[in-house]
């Protein structure tokens, strides 16, 4: 049988988007993100499942580095999943919300819930903690008034109550989560995909005037349409940077090679990290 990795423990968004989007596969947590990259790099597991981009704090910085310099995993598809933060306390916390003297979660959760944190809690000490089921698990077992942001999943699977509903500062919140695998055959989402994608990451050959707009021009006037553009630093010193582009479109044997073609004649370093379909689901 299959085996999926995510980061756990129980109660985190990215097990239920596991959850959601796969079936019978055996599930296997893991307390950090390179942990379970690193265990579909080895052959451990056939799937991983981490977290890429949340639509309010942006991109989990941690997933594209590892993916980038350290372990690189083809992409084989995207999962969408709508994220609804709740302040989670013990079942016996009966006080004010004024009384809860800290607040754990992931950093992520965490910053998308920053006004009401700001205006509910503004004396809780912030904690945060590898991932929301981590920070669901640490109130469950403290005998301390303290609270967690997590998603409702966490509070059935901890036995906490859910004290405040929907505390994200922006309604419409949803994470981009990404499917590795070495093997994209083990992968079956039993779900209508919306669209297809492909990721690339390209390197300057050196900080000039115009080498952005250079690159964007060799997808523009081939009306190729980029959902995404993103610099991230290469670690070689200050002012070196890398673009990683989302083209909404499968990589195919005319556009893309043109395109490649064409940066690599400007010096560019071109690689594709993964060409795949985007599943859009509903919680």
């Amino acid at each position: 049988m299959k085996t999926i990795g995510y980061l756990g423990p129980k109660g985190t968004f990215t097990k239920l988007a596991v959850d959601t989007a796969f079936n019978d596969e055996e599930r296997r947590s893991f307390t950090t993100i390179p942990e379970c990259i690193d265990a579909v790099d080895q052959g451990k597991i056939e799937i991983g499942v981490v977290p890429l981009e949340n639509a309010i704090e942006g991109t989990v910085q941690l997933t594209v580095d590892y993916l980038v310099h350290q372990v690189r995993l083809p992409v084989v598809a995207e999962i969408v999943v709508p994220i609804q933060q709740h302040l989670l306390v013990r079942k016996d916390f009966s006080g004010e919300l004024s009384t809860l003297k800290e607040v754990h979660s992931h950093s992520h959760a965490i910053a998308q819930c920053h006004q009401f944190i700001h205006q509910h809690l503004p004396d809780a000490n912030i904690q945060f903690s590898s991932s929301t089921g981590k920070a669901a698990e640490l109130v469950s077992e403290s005998k301390e008034p303290i609270a967690a942001i997590g998603n409702i999943i966490a509070a059935k699977e901890y036995g906490l109550q859910i004290v405040k509903e929907n505390i994200h500062d922006y309604p419409n919140n949803h994470t981009r989560f990404l499917v590795l695998a070495q093997d994209r055959s083990v992968v079956s989402i039993n779900h209508p995909a919306k669209l297809e994608r492909t990721t690339m990451m390209i390197t300057l050959p050196s900080d000039k005037s115009g080498a952005l707009h250079q690159i964007l021009s060799a997808f523009a006037w081939r009306k190729m349409n980029l959902s995404k553009i993103e610099s991230r630093p290469t670690k070689t010193g200050l002012g070196n940077y890398f673009f990683i582009i989302d083209v909404d479109q499968t990589y195919d044997d005319v556009l893309f090679p043109g395109v490649k073609q064409e940066l690599e004649a400007l010096g560019c370093s071109v690689d594709i990290l993964g060409t795949y379909p985007v599943y859009h689901l509903n919680i």
